[in-house]
């Protein structure tokens, strides 16, 4: 039988009896308390605004302390968000604080995106929280949870109207977190003033269909001032630590030249409302409301962008179960179906590569053909060119041979007639003159022919 139909029987079947004496669950009350107590608590503020609205000031203010921080500039290039973590004490209850600040929000040129570092931010809260409970192991008892339980929306006191940076940002926002719209710095505009700007704000939320946090009056024993408080919203809040002498008292208060304005003065101020409100009244209904209301929705989608469904395409009851065995079922359809497709196209792609490769080959092989042509071509060239070049040198060589032969012969004649010419000289030579002869004999002056005397070794 399925859990919800026992449910069911249980809830239809349900009598009352009455107890005889005492049992003692009447103490189950008591018993959270002092197991709450125990444990403690925790509560993370988001504060959203531009710089300089006051927001750190607020903050010491709300909670009657120091908490330590750096002033920021309004130099950042974008927006940053960042976290403080603080532990207070009262009387025996400890609260972890974490408080949230947007640094830089506004100071840019182009405010377009100034919302997404902000949304970003508490959905990865969101996300932490959803893997911490999605795991085998969990230990929320010990875990610290970071979501953000009410978001401080700190309006700048201009007197018109709400800036388009506030409305997208509360637009976008108002989904993820209890938002709380508030009126820095109020006693830089009048009561009249003031006044009609909180109609204004309240006309452009409802316009532009922005969802703020409502006080709850279904408990009747804070319906009644939690009605009266949602008229006062916005609240136009005042922050200051400093502390002057108002008659016999020391009171939080800020010192104008034209007199003093009191933080907790009612008359004043909505501070004291705010307090009220956001600590000691609604502190638990604001973590309620952000576990419940917006952590669900998130948690919701999701698990449903994971393929989690509470009812079949039938609008019947699915198990969880269930439902992982069909998204085990439908991914292994899926993977079969991809390695297919993978497959096909590995093939595919196989078929293609040695397509490729054959074509490669065969201009590999023409390129190898036409090469070994031209280098046969070449080889047979230079085959030419040596057989030319050798019938060259065996031509040289002959006529160097024939000409080594010839200059021996003549060398030969040459002595020959050397030899013959030295006999001839030993005998006179008979010389013959145009008048008349003479006789050259060797080592004397011969026979003038001419009409001069010849020296010897002259010829005639």
């Amino acid at each position: 039988m399925a859990a919800t139909d026992i449910a069911r029987q249980v809830g239809e079947g349900c009598r009352t009896v009455p107890l005889a004496g005492h049992v003692g669950f009447d103490s189950l009350p008591d018993q959270l308390v002092n197991k709450s107590v125990s444990q403690g608590f925790c509560f993370n503020i988001l504060c959203v605004g531009e710089t300089g609205l006051g927001k750190s000031t607020l903050m010491d203010t709300l909670f009657n302390t120091k908490f330590e921080g750096e002033p920021a500039t309004h130099t950042q290039p974008g927006v940053q968000l960042r976290s403080n973590t603080y532990d207070l004490q009262e009387s025996n209850v400890g609260l972890k604080l974490t408080i949230v600040s947007t640094v830089g929000f506004g100071d840019q040129i182009n405010k377009e995106d100034s919302y997404k570092p902000i949304v970003e931010f508490i959905d990865a809260q969101f996300e932490a929280y959803l893997q911490e409970e999605l795991k085998i192991r969990r230990v929320l008892h010990t875990y610290h949870d970071s979501r953000i339980h009410a978001c401080l929306y700190f309006i700048a006191p201009t007197g018109h109207s709400l800036k388009s940076l506030d409305l997208v940002t509360m637009k976008k926002l108002d989904s993820k977190v209890n938002i709380i719209p508030i009126i820095a710095k109020s006693d830089a505009i009048s009561k009249s003033e003031l006044t009609k700007f909180k109609i204004k704000i309240t006309s452009e939320l409802v316009n532009n269909g922005v969802q703020i946090y409502q006080f709850p009056t279904d408990d009747e024993s804070v319906a009644e001032i939690n009605g009266t408080m949602n008229a006062h919203l916005p609240f136009a809040v005042i922050g200051s630590t400093e502390e002057l002498k108002i008659g016999n008292k020391m009171m939080k208060a800020r010192q104008y030249p034209w007199g003093t304005v009191q933080v907790e003065n009612e008359a004043h101020c909505d501070f004291v409302k705010l307090r009220e409100m956001l600590i000691r009244v609604n502190m638990e209904d604001l973590r309620e409301q952000t576990h419940s209301r917006h952590y669900e929705l998130y948690r919701r989608c999701k698990l449903e962008e994971m393929g989690f469904k509470d009812t079949d395409p039938d609008s019947k009851p699915f198990s969880l179960q269930e439902t992982y065995e069909a998204k085990r079922n439908e991914f292994l359809g899926e993977l079969q179906k991809k390695e297919e497709e993978m497959r096909q196209m590995f093939v595919q792609r196989v078929k293609e590569k040695e397509a490729e490769l054959k074509e490669a080959e065969k201009e590999l092989h023409e390129k190898f053909d036409r090469l070994k042509k031209l280098h046969q071509d070449e080889k047979k060239k230079l085959e030419d060119k040596k057989k030319s070049l050798d019938d060259e040198v065996n031509a040289f060589k002959q006529r160097k041979t024939a000409a080594e032969l010839l200059q021996s012969q003549g060398s030969q004649a040459g002595g020959s007639q050397t030899l013959k010419r030295d006999k001839e000289k030993k005998k006179p030579t008979l010389h013959w003159g145009t008048t008349a002869p003479s006789v050259c004999l060797p080592g004397v002056w011969r026979h003038r022919t001419m009409g001069s005397w010849l020296p010897l070794g002259q010829e005639c």
